[in-house]
């Protein structure tokens, strides 16, 4: 199984962009997905998960700023980001917790990082 994600860039203190996480492989199910960020220096933060089922929690920090979804069909979780600031600054992550590869086989997996720079 892998994680890719995408949708990074550059953007002005204001801006919006929408970030973008695809499992590919032998999935037959997903628990949470969610997403975190690690700016330098600094260790890798929360920023937002979703359940299977669509319940969502954020971190403080981007709460009504933020908005997570995901398709369980396509097996992607989406990351809308509004209102960015340059704390927002960092290379974010996504990650799927309890990605079940057969009946008996689940594990939680990384993506790479896709690089978030927000401008003053």
């Amino acid at each position: 199984v892998q994680l890719q994600a995408s949708g990074g860039g550059s953007v002005q203190a204001g801006g919006s962009l929408r970030l973008s996480c695809v499992a590919s492989g032998t999935i037959l199910s997903i628990d949470d997905m969610g997403w975190w960020r690690q700016a330098p220096g600094n260790q890798r933060e929360f920023v937002a998960k979703i359940t299977s089922v669509g319940s969502a929690r954020y971190a403080d920090s981007v709460k009504n700023r933020f908005i997570i979804s995901r398709d369980n069909a396509k097996n992607s979780v989406y990351l809308e980001m509004n209102d960015l600031k340059p704390e927002d600054t960092a290379v974010y992550y996504c990650g799927a917790d309890g990605v079940r590869e057969s009946i008996t086989n689940w594990r939680d997996y990384w993506g790479q990082g896709t690089q978030v720079t927000v401008s003053s």
